[in-house]
């Protein structure tokens, strides 16, 4: 969550350096996505995989025909 925390904050200053309307860090609902599914043929226990999808939206406004490139460099 942290990494996407910073990457959200350098757009948003980034922005405003160039005095562009943002509105942002919109966090919305994590959802957590469960499989669950038995451990062996004929027992009883059983295994939960999980994994949470975080969202956030922010809106950055900028003039008609500007071009926006957007690099996401994985670590």
């Amino acid at each position: 969550m942290k990494p996407t925390k910073a990457v959200c904050a350098d757009l948003v200053r980034g922005a405003k350096d160039k005095r562009l309307i943002t509105k942002g860090l919109v966090r919305m609902p994590t959802k957590v996505l469960k499989i669950t599914t038995r451990k062996a043929q004929g027992t009883n226990e059983w295994l939960i995989f999980s994994a949470d999808v975080v969202k956030q939206i922010s809106s950055i406004t900028i003039e008609p025909g500007v071009e926006v490139e957007v690099t996401i460099a994985d670590s």
